[in-house]
């Protein structure tokens, strides 16, 4: 029996790592949160009376506890989740996303290398790394250009796993996890706001209730989204990797713009809509009440925004046997769903 450290525990991607693990493993899991003063429990509520499961304290931006909880702990997989990852929010809070996504990787590179450098260790990387594209679909072998600051602390992250890679052997990898979502999603990104806005307008539709629009920013850029249950057995698979540690890229290999992902979402919800205007003005209209569904709002605009992003997650299909499960049209509709049973 192994232990495996996992950061980020109460988030979307921790809490489905720690489901899977316990589902799939013998491993004891240890999740690592920060204390806060109102509690968030919700994703991991349930396994808090399993035996292989317990939760510590760790504030993955606070030097001396990493080593502390690392000396003490000595994993042999350290899986980090943790990590400020909403983009919009990194122009206004650049130092933190600095702080939380490549100063806390620097911490736990250097007390595992110190303290239990048998350990397998894992960072989230994410697609924003790649920003300004060059070319799609991007590989493994695209160059990092990020355009906000949160992809540059992911860039900048990617660079430290490397260099601790190289000097001191350790088995240290970091994958491009593509936009994945699922039940479990914060309700600041903007497909979980998607999903529970169109769920609130069914609802609201009927009680025979004022329908509240939904406000969104950029309508045409366009993403690789994919399911995150597919995503946490292949950030396992990664540390497993007979081949050795290797960065990998997961993703559908599709991109679908937010405009697609709203109009699919209203169409499994049976709600026949139409767009009217454009730029600012543009309003989605409900065919048959008349009423406006969704609105844009400038405010909801980035001050640099990646137009598209498209992964190739060939070498992971290939390498790892590797396979997503879930489709688009799957995710929007488990989504959606979720959401409208949350409402009652």
């Amino acid at each position: 029996m192994k232990k495996v450290l996992i950061t980020g525990v109460t988030g979307q991607d921790g809490s489905l790592m720690a489901d899977y693990l316990l589902k799939n493993t013998q491993n004891t899991i240890i999740g690592g949160i920060r204390r806060l003063s109102v509690k968030n429990h919700r994703n991991v509520e349930r396994l808090e009376n399993n035996h292989r499961f317990k939760l510590i304290d760790l504030d993955v931006t606070d030097h001396q506890n990493t080593n502390e909880v690392i000396l003490r702990e000595k994993p042999d997989y350290f899986i980090n989740f943790a990590a400020n990852s909403f983009v919009g929010n990194s122009w206004s809070m650049p130092v933190n996303h600095m702080e939380t996504n490549a100063m806390a990787v620097l911490y736990q590179l250097s007390a595992i290398s110190k303290f239990c450098p048998e350990c397998r260790y894992y960072n989230a990387g994410s697609s924003e790394e790649f920003g300004d594209v060059v070319n799609c679909p991007q590989d493994e072998n695209h160059p990092l250009r990020p355009r906000s600051p949160y992809g540059a602390s992911k860039a900048s992250a990617r660079h430290l796993v490397k260099v601790y890679r190289d000097s001191y052997n350790l088995y240290a990898v970091q994958g491009w996890l593509f936009n994945h979502e699922g039940t479990r999603r914060g309700e600041e990104f903007v497909t979980r706001k998607i999903s529970k806005a169109v769920a609130t307008i069914v609802r609201q539709i009927e009680k025979q209730e004022k329908i509240t629009p939904l406000s969104l920013g950029n309508l045409d850029s366009r993403r690789d989204w994919s399911d995150a249950e597919d995503f946490v057995e292949g950030v396992w698979l990664m540390l497993n990797n007979k081949l050795g540690p290797k960065d990998y890229i997961l993703s559908s290999g599709e991109t679908y713009s937010i405009r697609q992902f709203v109009e699919t979402c209203f169409s499994l919800a049976e709600i026949e809509c139409f767009w009217v205007g454009s730029g600012l003005s543009e309003k989605l209209i409900s065919t048959i009440k008349g009423s406006t569904l969704v609105n844009i709002n400038k405010e909801f605009y980035r001050p640099a925004e990646v137009e598209v992003l498209l992964g190739d997650p060939s070498l992971a299909e290939k390498e790892l046997n590797w396979k997503r499960k879930t489709d688009f049209e799957g995710l929007v509709k488990k989504m959606y769903k979720n959401d409208y049973e949350l409402l009652g």
